[in-house]
């Protein structure tokens, strides 16, 4: 008899960590496996478990995008989660950010703009042409790059902030462009 209470309380606990997780990726659409597990201090195998969990009860679901998974409500389509695990590195963000600004722009005028080297440009633009975030037009003056839904991209930038690790990243990028370059 004295083992229900614990049995109850088990299973609580439980459920009350599986309801952190999915008001964690409510709040945070677009988190990573590793976001999750820090921000709640859950061990990897039980934030795992409730993953599973929660994606079988179709709570949330996940992309796997630039070898990261990410996870998101169930109310995101697929290109809006797309969009979304991109706009969280900040060197992506700022390139749809110039385009939000501009419209059109070329790839060099891009990479003259935001001080980055072409090819890690071309590198941000690839994932942003392969998840129908931007297309790439010839006109009569050269290649430029353009969003195909401005509004809603707007909106889901609005939504998301990149992540601590992401920015340090895009940050370590763009120092080795740097030296690269000279």
């Amino acid at each position: 008899m004295y083992t229900l209470p614990y049995i109850e309380l088990g299973e609580r606990s439980v459920s009350e960590t599986r309801s952190r997780i999915r008001d964690c990726i409510h709040r945070n659409p677009g988190i990573h496996f590793n976001a999750i597990s820090r921000k709640l201090d859950i061990a990897t195998g039980q934030t795992q478990y409730h993953l599973r969990k929660l994606f079988r009860r179709e709570d949330i679901q996940r992309e796997s995008i630039c070898g990261k998974t990410h996870y998101y409500p169930p109310t995101y389509s697929e290109w809006e989660r797309g969009a979304i695990a991109l706009l969280r590195r900040e060197s992506t963000r700022e390139v749809v950010l110039l385009l939000l600004e501009r419209e059109r722009v070329a790839p060099a005028d891009i990479a003259d703009r935001l001080g980055t080297a072409r090819s890690t440009v071309e590198w941000h633009l690839s994932n942003l042409v392969e998840h129908d975030v931007v297309r790439k037009t010839e006109t009569d003056d050269g290649l430029v790059v353009e969003l195909t839904d401005s509004s809603t991209t707007y909106r889901l930038l609005r939504e998301v902030e990149p992540r601590f690790s992401d920015r340090l990243i895009d940050r370590f990028s763009r120092l080795a462009d740097e030296l690269l370059a000279e």
